[in-house]
């Protein structure tokens, strides 16, 4: 596989961290992102390239992505990774909070997106891989505006990989299940804070417990099988649309397929009685 410029966003833990080292190590040229620069430095003793990033900042998105094309003249492949689970009950999550976790994992991708398009364009072609996950395919129990920013990474992703396709860009999603990362301890943590002193304290602290033994267990697949799907759809000359990974992915979006809706809800709801 020859050398490309890859920029990936979120790059500071799980599986950017982990995609960036992978990468790196195969001999493509690296630059890794994320706010907390502090917890860039050990990518940087692979060779990876680091650059502060606030995917919410235009400035910041901007000034990420003209650096790496001054430095280099290409990216070759953009991997936006960049985002976070914010759950509670729809009418405890503040309206400021629910406009956030759009921002990040929605309109952070598109600000990225929308700046290396022009680039690729002129280079003949490149590849977006957007990571999204299996709540862009199904909905869980308080996770309502977590679920409208995947799903909406999975349209915008469609309507992209349309468009782009004719100027040699791929678009490709990635949709992990059940991975081993922060993830679910600070879906949890958000799950407490926004239903603390509500009738749905209980529900959701049960559910939070769920989480955090769920992730702080041995069941959780490693975030080393997205990195290595996300290399398999770099390598490849014809990806994938889609690359489902992880614990539960496949299982999970063919019982939401096939369920009537009511016993999903159902099965969901069970979730915030479960301790594990």
């Amino acid at each position: 596989m020859c050398s490309k410029v890859i920029f990936i966003s979120g790059a500071s833990s799980g599986i950017g961290f982990d995609t960036a080292i992978r990468l790196a190590r195969q001999g493509h040229i690296v630059y890794g992102a994320a706010r907390r620069t502090d917890k860039l430095k050990v990518l940087e003793k692979e060779g990876i390239k680091t650059l502060h990033l606030d995917v919410t900042d235009s400035d910041s998105c901007r000034s990420a992505i003209n650096t790496v094309i001054k430095e280099q003249g290409r990216v070759d492949v953009l991997v936006n990774n960049a985002g976070y689970g914010s759950l509670g009950a729809i009418e405890n999550v503040s309206m400021e909070e629910a406009r956030r976790q759009i921002d990040v994992n929605l309109f952070g991708l598109a600000e990225l997106t929308r700046l290396v398009l022009p680039q690729m364009r002129e280079q003949g072609g490149g590849k977006i891989i957007n990571i999204s996950s299996v709540a862009g395919r199904m909905v869980i129990n308080f996770g309502a505006w977590y679920n409208v920013s995947k799903y909406a990474v999975e349209a915008f992703s469609d309507a992209l990989r349309i468009e782009a396709k004719p100027f040699g860009i791929d678009v490709v999603l990635i949709e992990p299940g059940g991975i081993g990362t922060d993830w679910g301890f600070i879906a949890a943590d958000h799950l407490e804070q926004s239903s603390r002193g509500s009738v749905y304290e209980q529900s959701a602290q049960n559910m939070a417990d769920t989480f955090r033994k769920a992730y702080g267990g041995p069941w959780m697949s490693s975030p080393s099988v997205v990195s290595k799907a996300i290399v398999k759809a770099i390598k490849a000359k014809r990806p994938r649309t889609r690359y489902l990974v992880g614990l539960g992915a496949r299982s999970i979006v063919f019982f939401h397929a096939i369920l009537p809706t009511r016993w999903w809800d159902a099965m969901m709801r069970s979730f915030s009685k479960i301790r594990l």
